[in-house]
């Protein structure tokens, strides 16, 4: 075993899902609706702890997974969640409840995010998730960074790819995107990014352009 699979491996054995996001995350997985990692769970838990966040956009909720990991760093935070399946937004409800989010701190909004999201005040939020889409993560992530306030996070979790995004001879639409996205933020005067390499992949954008 390679010693970046001993540390991933070391990585993803490590880390305790509290229960009831564990039981979201096995319903997720019987919807299809394929839930963040525990590793990037647990990363965005963090983030949402440590900006002490309290207004959080999720675009994409699937089943509730990343939306409790968030909350679970941020209990305080008012959760705005964007879904155009029912069905995922009617888990993610059950999944809050079980959970015990009370009904205050979630919002669910059924609807296409390209349609919702124009319609959104900018500079409001804290924290912007977006998991949704991945063919349109670029002007997601624009609006995203609209969306939040000077020292606000856009999250993007799945940035790597399966794997696809470090190997150039993938040039699909959804590879090529995730690509250009990391390529671009990192070069970019209006954003501090990094990308995270746990599991999945974690692009972690710091909106900075007031200071630009």
């Amino acid at each position: 075993m390679s010693e970046h699979d001993a540390n991933a491996r070391f990585i993803r054995e490590s880390i305790v899902e509290p229960d009831a996001i564990a039981r979201a995350r096995a319903h997720a997985v019987e919807l299809g609706a394929t839930p963040i990692s525990a590793a990037v769970g647990s990363q965005i838990a963090v983030l949402a702890a440590a900006t002490n966040a309290r207004s959080i956009v999720e675009i994409g909720t699937g089943a509730g997974v990343s939306g409790l990991w968030l909350l679970r760093g941020a209990p305080q935070a008012v959760l705005t969640t964007i879904d155009n399946e029912p069905e995922h937004l009617a888990a993610a409800r059950q999944a809050f409840s079980d959970a015990k989010v009370p009904s205050t701190k979630a919002r669910f909004i059924t609807g296409r995010a390209s349609d919702v999201l124009p319609r959104m005040n900018e500079a409001s939020y804290d924290i912007v998730l977006v998991d949704a889409d991945p063919e349109n993560v670029i002007a997601y992530v624009a609006h995203g960074l609209r969306l939040v306030r000077d020292g606000g996070i856009v999250l993007v979790p799945r940035v790597l790819v399966g794997g696809r995004a470090a190997d150039p001879v993938q040039r699909d639409e959804v590879t090529s995107a995730y690509r250009s996205l990391v390529q671009e933020t990192q070069e970019s005067s209006a954003v501090l990014a990094t990308v995270s390499p746990a599991a999945e992949g974690l692009l972690q954008l710091v909106n900075i352009s007031e200071r630009a």
